[in-house]
């Protein structure tokens, strides 16, 4: 039924010009295909599509057609070959950077054409807003797209100082993706990229929806309303300085697809289990996790209430005033015991296994001595401290990693703190960028998409976090060396990788995207889950080793899966088409970026 609803959108679409009707035959016939970004480029941006092959054909030149008129604008010439990349024997970057016009346009090589595409300044307009749908669809508590409340008794303690069982309020947040379960260290990020996108880009964003999610305007952007949902929820996880708690429910949850409710799995009602942040390892499957401190996920906590202390602080001084208390405790709760905090989980051996905490504590420190505690210069001592342990984050320089054992995906502590410093010490931090950008663009420059992120689990939310390192890189250093790499992660992301299709459901409206991702809205045919970030590709190797994976349907992307590689959009693969929250929320940065350049 997905590949059914494509065609027809594709057909309807193709139909602005004869010419690409011949497109979808003629390419897939010659085993040859032309991937582009199906979202569009700006015309001042770099704009290249990839030439594939799964014949040893050679290529010398190309022209870019005005879809409307057919009238050749550009021709260009193929450059060198890149060789064999995951099923294809031959690649080409086609770059047509000159073509600037806005307009609609294919690009034509002999009897190969790529899929219509444009190129105008509002290609990114609206995309922030449009994967927001995403993030207020995940919402715990009352969820405006069922139009009623889940998980209102959450819920009981583990692990705490408490008598073992204590009932302690936590209703509200994210679910973290299909599953229900709801991780502090994962809402702390999202809520942190939520509230940046407004801090750094003010104009992008409209307010169409009320605070509870419904329609209707109530004067707050509505990236600000998302971002208080989990600052709201975070706060209900810190209630006290002596008290933090690192995650609602565990993998007891996966008890298959099903509409958010109140899930009775756990052995006390509709109750979930709420486990304390106590800095000691705790359950994971037959086993105990490597949990060594509190650091990792109470310093993310003080910076997402450190920043949302300043966003609020126009608009509503007593929760200001709040936040800027709890960034406070938060922080001298990262420092009871210094260490990375780890998730837990009791059927299974899966957790999100983060091994790093020390990118967290630059972040905390670098936005507490911005926003809360400007008078204290050992902050800033603290933060450059933190800086150089960990200068690069550490999945840039490997090929493979853990789940989530670098997180965040990107060290959103130098952007933070070089934004305050002159000089050396900015020229230092900026530097710790560059040599992770460099770390991946050395893999990159051996392919023609570029790909120098590593195909481990979430690699979607690697690829976001590296585009937006690499846009981060540019703004404060003004060393555009990177813009093509920037861009080739981004295009990567809505369509110009081997499957030629976007990774965001419902975006663009016209292209090839996830129709049928492992996620229960869809599955139970409860309507979309616009904006939707899937996890994206994986190691066959990886896809191969999981426990409980099977595809449901005929893989409609079969010719172009490899031993390198796979990606099914099918809900049976949790792996690399499920979506998540987090990865969702950097997405609404990436995209307020794009959205808001000239």
């Amino acid at each position: 039924m997905a590949f059914t609803k494509k065609l027809l959108a594709g057909t309807l679409f193709l139909l602005l010009t004869a010419s690409v009707l011949i497109m979808g035959f003629s390419s897939s016939a010659t085993k040859r295909w032309i991937r582009i970004n199906q979202l569009g480029y700006l015309p001042g941006s770099i704009k290249v599509a990839v030439w594939c092959s799964k014949d040893n054909g050679k290529l010398k030149r190309f022209e870019v057609v005005d879809a409307t008129t057919g009238v050749v604008v550009f021709k260009g010439n193929a450059g060198k070959s890149f060789g064999a990349y995951g099923p294809f024997k031959n690649t080409y970057r086609l770059n047509f950077s000159e073509v600037k016009a806005p307009g609609k346009y294919v690009i034509r090589t002999g009897k190969t054409k790529s899929p219509v595409f444009e190129i105008g300044a509002d290609v990114y307009k609206g995309s922030a807003d449009f994967t927001l749908f995403y993030m207020r669809q995940q919402r715990c508590g009352f969820n405006p797209f069922i139009k009623d409340s889940c998980h209102t008794h959450d819920g009981y303690t583990r692990y705490g100082p408490m008598p073992d069982s204590t009932h302690i309020d936590v209703v509200g947040g994210w679910h973290d993706a299909t599953d229900y379960l709801q991780y502090a260290t994962t809402t702390a990020n999202a809520t942190w990229h939520l509230l940046a996108a407004q801090r750094d880009f003010p104009d992008v964003f409209t307010d169409v929806k009320n605070a509870n999610g419904l329609d209707g305007s109530n004067g707050i952007p509505d990236v600000l309303d998302e971002a208080k949902w989990g600052l709201d929820f975070l706060l209900k996880l810190h209630p006290r300085k002596d008290w933090m708690f690192n995650q609602v429910a565990d993998d007891r949850d996966h008890k298959g697809l099903r509409l958010p409710k109140e899930d009775a799995f756990y052995g006390r009602g509709f109750e979930r289990p709420v486990y304390f942040i106590n800095g000691e390892p705790q359950q994971q499957g037959k086993g105990m996790n490597h949990t060594e401190g509190t650091s990792s996920t109470a310093a993310k906590m003080a910076s997402a209430f450190a920043l949302g202390s300043h966003m609020f602080g126009s608009i509503n001084n007593s929760f200001a005033d709040i936040l800027k208390e709890k960034s406070q405790t938060a922080l001298a709760y990262a420092q009871i015991k210094h260490g990375v905090t780890q998730t837990v989980s009791v059927v299974s051996p899966y957790i999100y296994a983060e091994e790093n905490w020390m990118d967290d504590m630059q972040l905390a420190f670098a936005s507490l001595k911005k926003y809360v505690t400007t008078g204290r210069s050992g902050y800033n001592d603290s933060a450059l401290h933190y800086s150089a342990l960990e200068k690069i984050t550490p999945w840039m320089v490997r090929d493979t990693a853990s789940h989530y054992q670098y997180y965040p995906f990107i060290n959103i502590g130098h952007y933070e703190l070089a934004n305050q410093l002159e000089g050396k010490d900015k020229a230092e931090v900026l530097s710790y960028y560059k040599m992770g950008i460099d770390a991946v663009n050395e893999r990159a420059a051996k392919n023609a998409f570029l790909r120098g992120v590593p195909f481990i689990w979430c690699s979607n939310n690697l690829t976001t976090s590296f585009a937006i390192q690499c846009y981060w890189y540019q703004k404060l250093s003004g060393d555009d060396q990177y813009e093509e790499l920037m861009q080739a992660n981004i295009d990567w992301l809505f369509g110009c990788n081997p499957w030629g299709t976007s990774m965001v459901y419902g975006l663009p409206e016209r292209g090839d995207y996830p129709e049928d991702p492992h996620a229960a809205y869809t599955h139970l045919n409860s309507g979309p889950i616009y904006g939707g970030l899937v996890d994206g590709p994986v190691y066959a190797s990886i896809f191969n080793s999981l426990i409980g994976i099977k595809l449901v349907d005929e893989d409609e992307y079969a010719e172009f899966q490899s031993d390198l590689v796979v990606y099914h959009d099918d809900y049976g693969d949790y792996s690399s088409n499920e979506p998540t929250m987090d990865g969702t929320a950097s997405l609404v940065y990436l995209l307020a970026a794009m959205e808001s350049k000239k």
